[in-house]
This record gives structure tokens, C-alpha cells and sequence, in this order.
């Protein structure tokens, strides 16, 4: 069985509650009946009423479909949304015209409430309005104060990661993560990575260097951040600085590393910036024919995933499935 039919096999045990707030994309309604239809979650779809005529699954019973401007805890979730944005300058009634006008923050505010477990979003949304809604209405998880996109990966007839399973970080959003920063999307990736894989996460931080055969500013950061992550959880399997091969590859990790137990056999693969960590999972789910999901958004006290605005249905119900397990 793949990691991805693992994982909803899983989250169907789980009964779990989701918010999918863009139900005016035709995706999320045909992603909608899928997983309703294998009891994959219970869902609140945010819309009008009139968008119930689009469900065709017979398993109405876990779906309910709120509309903000009937929402009987609106007002409350508009007084709410008030008070966390008043030290920006936010008025009343630019809080009610967020509530009930943008779909991600009142998707957002549900969560929050602990009306649902988790919410997943950006089929129709840019990345950095799903990240800005989840960021201003969920909280940071304080012991790491990093949140990132983490994308789970699966490799077809792959012998690297586990089995072809990775996780890759960042490569949603932070463009420019300093030591700091990189050393808590590894702390988060590695906890992911147990949570839906099971299996023991090995944390390798990448760079154009292995070990030391190059220097300069960009490898002085990584080797901080690994040092970093280190006394940060220092139970968990973390090395690096690494070149691809020298952290996938048997072979290459014994010419170019000291045995250890992350060389030539990580998981979980670090990425330096956001280009190269964006780049990377594009290039391996096009030229590998990979299953991407993501980005998984970590670092919050709350689950929440992005998506794509290239999406598949099926993009959507994986990415709900791992929002399941996560809660």
C-alpha cells in the first residue's frame, strides 16, 4: 500500500472535522464527494446553502455547510478576529468585513474556536493568503516560532528516502530562512514526517557542500542550523551540510562522508532558501512522476494545509486526509 492510501485509511478512522472554505471551486466539491463518500472526514464547507445542490455524495450526514453571514457565532467570531488584529490597526468594521467577506479567515476562525480540527485551503488562494489567514487566526507554536511548508513526497520504484517516501521543507514560505529558522523546519519536518510515515525520520540539512568540500556564507549557515537543530531535539537523527547524493545515496555518502546515521539514508531533506526547495519538489513530482502534497503547513499549534492552485481533486483529499491525522 502507498504512504498516500495508508494515510486515508488511516484519517477514515479518525472522524475528524475539516473546513474546506472554497466551495466555489468546482475541485473542491468533486474532492468533497470523495471523501465523504469513503468517510474520509466530516466537513464544513463554507458557502451558501444553494451549494448543497452540488454534493452528490449520499453520505450527508458528515457534511455541513455554513454561511458566514447566518453563522449563529458570527458576531462572536467578528468580536474575536477584532481583538487579534486591533494592535494592527484594525477597525470593527474592517474585522465583520473579513468574517464574513474572506472565506480562508472565517475558515481560519473555525478552527480557532475548535468548531473543526483543521482547515485546508488555496485551490483558488495564493499561497500567501492561506498562509496569512492561518497565521492570523491560529497560533505559532511558541518552543519552535517558525511556521513552514512542508511537502510530503512519494517516489514511484524509488530506493532512496524511505522506500521513496520524503519529506522536503521549506518550500512554501520563508524565502530567506536564517539558522534559526531552518533549525526549526527540521524539528517540524522530522515530527512530521513520524506522524504520517511511522517511521524513524533522518534529517539531512542540504548545501552545494558535503562535509566541508566547500566553503563560504551559505554553507556556514546550514552547519549553524545544524548545530541548532541538534540541541533543539537532540534525540532526533539530524547531519549535514549535504550535497543531494552525498544524503540520499549509499554509494556517494561513503566516498564523500563519514558513516554515520543520516548520510545516504535521509527522509527528510532540508532546503537552504525557498528556491531551491520550491524548485526541487516541482522538478522531482514532474521529472519523477512523484506525488506531492503540500504545502503542509508546520509550526502552528493547529493543523492547516495549502494548496496548490494547479490542484487536483485529488490533491485536496490527500491533503485533508493528512490534516485529519495531524489533529
Amino acid at each position: 500500500m502507498s504512504i498516500i492510501a495508508d494515510i486515508r485509511a488511516r484519517a477514515a478512522k479518525l472522524s475528524k472535522r475539516i473546513v474546506l472554505p472554497e466551495s466555489d471551486d468546482p475541485r473542491t466539491i468533486e474532492a468533497l464527494n470523495y471523501i465523504l463518500d469513503n468517510h474520509i472526514a466530516k466537513i464544513i464547507l463554507v458557502g451558501k446553502d444553494e451549494v448543497r445542490s452540488a454534493v452528490k455524495s449520499k453520505n450527508l450526514n458528515d457534511l455541513e455547510v455554513i454561511d458566514p453571514e447566518k453563522y449563529n457565532d458570527t458576531p462572536r467570531l467578528i468580536s474575536e478576529y477584532y481583538e487579534l488584529r486591533k494592535p494592527k490597526g484594525m477597525t470593527p468594521a474592517e474585522a465583520k468585513e473579513a468574517v464574513t467577506g474572506n472565506c480562508l479567515i472565517f475558515g481560519g476562525l473555525l478552527v480557532r474556536r475548535g468548531a473543526a480540527d483543521g482547515f485546508v485551503a488555496g485551490a483558488s488562494h495564493t499561497t500567501a493568503d492561506t498562509v496569512r489567514a492561518a497565521l492570523r487566526c491560529l497560533k505559532v507554536d511558541k518552543n519552535i516560532g517558525v511556521v513552514a511548508g512542508s511537502f510530503l513526497m512519494e517516489v514511484p520504484n524509488s530506493p532512496y528516502g524511505e522506500k521513496g517516501v520524503f519529506i522536503f521543507a521549506d518550500c512554501g514560505v520563508n524565502p530567506e530562512p536564517d539558522a534559526k529558522q531552518l533549525a526549526g523546519i527540521a524539528v517540524l519536518s522530522a515530527d512530521l514526517f513520524d506522524k504520517l510515515v511511522g517511521k524513524t525520520p533522518r534529517v539531512a540539512f542540504l548545501s552545494y557542500s558535503s562535509k566541508g568540500s566547500a566553503k563560504g556564507p551559505l554553507v556556514d549557515k546550514v552547519k549553524e542550523a545544524v548545530a541548532r537543530a541538534k540541541e533543539i531535539s537532540p534525540k532526533i537523527l539530524i547531519d549535514g551540510e549535504f550535497q543531494v547524493d552525498s544524503a540520499i545515496v549509499p554509494e556517494v555518502a561513503m566516498i564523500k562522508c563519514e558513516a554515520n546515521d543520516v548520510a545516504g539514508k535521509a527522509n527528510v531533506l532540508i532546503f537552504p532558501d525557498l528556491n531551491s526547495g520550491n524548485i526541487s519538489y516541482k522538478m522531482t513530482q514532474r521529472l519523477a512522476n512523484a506525488r506531492a502534497v503540500g504545502p503542509i503547513l508546520v509550526g502552528l499549534t493547529q493543523p492547516a494545509s495549502d494548496l496548490s492552485r494547479g490542484c487536483t481533486a485529488e490533491d485536496i483529499v490527500d491533503a485533508v486526509a493528512i490534516t485529519v491525522i495531524r489533529a
